[in-house]
């Protein structure tokens, strides 16, 4: 754990502010690739991840920026009511689930709303090591968009296309900027799952092969549960037996019983929970692993994933 203070808090637009946040002790902060995000321990207990937006060669501040979300598990919300600039909070050493795949011919980056936050630190990357992209950056409205001040002062600002919903003429033609995609190309997108959902959705349309695609999402989307059952789990070390009731998680269950699993985001996104299977057939609800990944059945997220077989036999 990292203990910082949060230098400053500025409004960035509409519902969202970004934080910078420098080490407590005064010293240089872990390095980061474009992509990584931090673990955020917040007033109350609360984990969050946000993304770190600020140039991947900065080691003295860390800087997020944070939507403040109607559909909000608490995070979001107690960022913006709660935490002001002085305040020390601690934070993880960065991971990155989201990195950019080296020797690409292009890049393209797509951004929908808080979704801008990695997509920065990629653009300031492939900048630096002089490659080829383009990032568009698609909004409801020009007052909900964020850094474009930055965006319109960088030096790759002539790569940078915006979209507003507001404005007819500048939406997404993804149809069009997806077309003919290269041998080498990479695509990059981040936002709402919807809009995540076209772009990917078109890109496939277009003829872009799986391997070329990545995405990041912030927050799973509701799953159905009225239908959920019960199932069981047994510890390949022990052979202990858990009873999964339909109401709860096969996190929650363990925990109760003793067993910790390390969890953050407590949503099948940041892959911190992956556990192996040994035996029996996970119900995959996360957005972490890829379909292949998925198929295997060798590994699941005990913190939202369930069971289509009676048992799971877990590697712990």
């Amino acid at each position: 754990m990292i203990e910082v203070v949060v230098n400053s808090r500025n409004h960035e637009a509409e519902g969202i502010c970004s934080y910078e946040l420098t080490c407590a002790q005064g010293n240089p902060l872990p390095a980061f690739s474009a992509g990584a995000h931090i673990d955020v321990h917040l007033p109350g207990g609360l984990v969050r991840q946000y993304s770190l937006c600020n140039h991947p060669q900065e080691r003295h501040r860390y800087l997020i920026g944070v939507l403040n979300d109607a559909a909000s598990r608490g995070g979001s919300r107690c960022l913006h009511e709660q935490v002001q600039a002085g305040q020390r909070l601690r934070i993880s050493a960065p991971r990155n689930l989201f990195e950019l795949v080296p020797g690409a011919s292009r890049s393209l980056l797509f951004a929908g709303g808080i979704g801008i936050t990695p997509i920065l630190a990629m653009a300031e990357q492939l900048w630096l090591q002089g490659d080829l992209f383009e990032l568009h950056y698609c909004a409801r409205s020009i007052e909900r968009a964020a850094f474009l001040e930055r965006l319109a002062g960088a030096p790759f600002a002539s790569r940078v296309h915006l979209h507003f919903d507001e404005n007819p003429a500048s939406r997404l033609d993804a149809a069009q900027v997806l077309a003919r995609p290269g041998a080498d190309d990479h695509l990059y997108v981040c936002g709402p799952a919807g809009f995540m959902q076209h772009v990917l959705d078109t890109a496939r349309d277009q003829g872009w092969p799986q391997a070329q695609l990545h995405r990041e999402y912030f927050a799973a989307t509701p799953v159905e549960t009225a239908n959920d059952g019960a199932f069981s789990v047994r510890l390949g070390s022990t052979g202990q037996v858990f009873e999964i009731p339909a109401d709860k998680t096969v996190v929650q269950v363990l925990e109760s019983h003793g067993v910790s699993i390390a969890v953050s985001c407590e949503q099948g996104v940041c892959g911190t929970c992956l556990t192996r299977v040994l035996d029996g057939v996970p119900e995959h609800r996360d957005l972490y692993l890829t379909e292949d990944e998925q198929a295997a059945n060798d590994q699941f997220t005990p913190c939202c994933s369930r069971a289509k077989s009676a048992v799971l036999v877990l590697d712990l």
